[in-house]
């Protein structure tokens, strides 16, 4: 195997290494322009992806933190005026209708810039580069390694039981709901629990689930086990409804209570 060294390199050669050696990279991306005005600077590399998305490229040799705003200005205006670009670089077949991309290409990325990139609702990619210079050949040779974005943590959503009763439009049918719920956990004092989840309340017995309650604008629905122990939907719209609903629950209940 031939020695090597590595290479140190300055902001233009980089900018020619990556205009030579796009497809090094990622696959199939290709160079479109350099330099090109943009959002009151001068962008570091254009590109075109092989979904023919436009890539905005910025590249740094030291790690700097500023180079996230940089490139967020600079994919701005690129986004803004896509349209544009495609007409202008036509030979490039660039899909207007595809969502730019932004690279940011340094030696090393802070983890302050890498936790900032998990936030931004867009396709941004973090590539490290070592360029290496081998014994007897006079050209460097650049090496992309992708440093991966973790995924910002889910948002846990709070279900509340006032959001529930608050869909419910109809006042006199709020009001129902509210007493309903009261009086299921009287049913077995201590033992039943109503709990709001995502889009009804759940209702359990020693913490094993007997009937959901979906709120309506206007009437409310409630889910629960059949005298067949299937599952099933009820609409309540009437006093009817619930007194024969209510009964059905109340033997789904007492059948997980044992």
């Amino acid at each position: 195997m031939k020695k090597y060294t590595k290479a140190d390199v300055s902001e233009q050669q980089l900018e020619d290494i990556v205009r030579r050696n796009a497809g090094l990279i990622e696959e199939g991306l290709v160079y479109v322009d350099h330099q090109k005005p943009a959002g009151g600077g001068r962008l570091d590399v254009l590109l075109v992806d092989s979904g023919r998305s436009l890539v905005v490229a910025e590249l740094k040799v030291t790690q700097e933190d500023g180079m996230l705003l940089q490139g967020l200005d600079y994919y701005d205006y690129i986004s803004t005026h896509v349209e544009a670009f495609a007409r202008l670089y036509k030979n490039h077949s660039i899909d207007p209708t595809q969502q730019v991309r932004l690279f940011l290409v340094a030696p090393t990325f802070s983890q302050t810039l890498v936790n900032r990139c998990k936030w931004l609702d867009l396709p941004i990619s973090l590539f490290t580069f070592n360029c290496l210079k081998f014994e007897g050949e006079a050209d460097i040779v650049p090496i992309f390694t992708e440093q991966q974005i973790t995924a910002p943590p889910e948002v846990v959503e709070v279900a509340h039981l006032e959001d529930h009763l608050n869909y419910i439009t109809d006042i006199s049918v709020r009001a129902k709901v509210s007493a309903l719920l009261d009086e299921i956990k009287n049913w077995k004092p201590g033992n039943i629990a109503v709990d709001p989840i995502k889009y009804a309340v759940s209702m359990k017995v020693n913490g094993r689930v007997f009937a959901y309650l979906y709120p309506r604008r206007q009437h409310y629905l409630i889910a629960t086990y059949d005298a067949s122990d299937e599952w099933k939907e009820y609409a309540i719209k009437t006093e009817d409804d619930l007194a024969s609903v209510k009964v059905i629950a109340k033997a789904a209940m007492e059948k997980r209570f044992k």
